[in-house]
């Protein structure tokens, strides 16, 4: 069996994870493959020293690309092994569960073995705080309500399957977010077996947690995706939503410079300077946040953005005159104006500021 353990910035579990693993599997054939996201902690240099010797150790090191749910799926196909366990690299999940979710798989009761903090057995206390828990609680609820199978936790990120099955389901997968299960569930052709394993979900040692806002945030647009059969691919929707976000500070703004006696072009202008700012943040917050712009690199994207935008923003000041010349009122023409420089910034920024390296 392969475990695949995604993983950023863990440097300091990584050594403490294999010897987890070399306890709870030893007489079975078993190796482990950290995929790393460049982690600036020196996570893959520790991975690759313990490789050296240890024949069980692999790491893949991913350069300009992040994500939960795309590391888990380069590690399973990079396995040659029946079956594939998935886990984080954090210490928080019982690698003493790892034996009996494989046993299930091999049984050929289940394609999915789910590690689940909530069924009998099951103990969640591992999470760090009340805040953390009502977002894990609060994304359960909402996807047992679209999920086509019976599962207890969603949104676990310790499970097990098939390779073969894996491989088959892969090409379907939006790779989007941190939740890959439900993913995979979703994603697969037939609703699929799944066998629920009471696990402890144990409090982190060292690191920290990704769980939060954002991370929920891309679950709902997975979600969304899912729901949409991959017509509107997640990135989209989330950009969207941004640039809805772009379009009401840009009325906002311009109706109150408005309301001071400013003339609508200039009043427009300060709104859509505001509104591209606004955008510009919540794209790299939130829309790229797996290409996310960090240091020199932000503010040269920032100048680079603004510049290139600024055709954009000109076709927006434009198209609005015309609409408010054309009897529109102001609310309507700066909306009309608006969405041009949305379309604009869409892609400006997949293919010049966040383009994928």
């Amino acid at each position: 069996m392969t475990v695949v353990v995604p993983c950023y910035c863990e440097a300091a579990n990584v050594r403490p994870l294999v010897d987890a693993l070399t306890l709870a599997l030893a007489g079975r054939d078993w190796e482990v493959v950290f995929v790393d996201d460049n982690s600036p902690d020196g996570t893959i240099e520790v991975v690759r020293k313990l490789a050296r010797t240890n024949w069980r150790v692999r790491g893949i090191s991913r350069i300009g690309r992040r994500g939960l749910s795309t590391a888990v799926i380069e590690g399973a196909l990079s396995s040659s092994a029946r079956y594939v366990a998935v886990m984080d690299g954090d210490l928080q999940h019982d690698e003493t569960r790892l034996g009996t979710m494989i046993d299930a798989l091999t049984s050929g009761c289940c394609d999915i073995a789910v590690g689940s903090r909530h069924v009998e057995g099951g103990d969640n206390s591992g999470l760090a705080n009340v805040w953390r828990h009502a977002l894990s609680d609060g994304g359960i609820r909402l996807a047992q309500m679209i999920l086509p199978v019976k599962l207890g936790d969603p949104m676990s990120g310790f499970f097990a399957f098939r390779r073969d099955w894996f491989v088959n389901i892969a090409p379907r997968l939006s790779g989007a977010g941190f939740k890959i299960l439900m993913d995979i569930i979703l994603s697969a052709p037939e609703p699929p077996r799944v066998e629920e394993i009471a696990c402890t979900f144990k409090p982190r040692l060292a690191g920290e947690s990704k769980l939060d806002i954002m991370v929920m945030i891309q679950f709902l647009g997975l979600m969304l995706d899912k729901m949409f059969h991959g017509w509107l691919p997640i990135r989209f929707l989330v950009f969207a939503s941004v640039g809805a976000i772009g379009v009401l500070v840009n009325i906002a703004i311009m109706n109150v410079l408005r309301l001071a006696g400013m003339e609508f072009a200039i009043a427009q202008s300060v709104g859509t300077l505001a509104a591209m700012l606004i955008n510009f943040w919540l794209d790299n917050t939130l829309t790229y946040r797996d290409r996310r712009l960090k240091g020199t690199r932000l503010y040269g994207g920032l100048f680079v953005f603004l510049v290139v935008c600024s055709v954009g923003a000109w076709a927006n000041i434009g198209i609005a005159q015309i609409f408010q010349q054309g009897g529109q009122t102001f609310d309507k023409a700066s909306a009309a104006g608006a969405v041009i420089g949305v379309v604009w910034n869409y892609a400006v920024s997949s293919t010049l500021i966040w383009r994928r390296k």
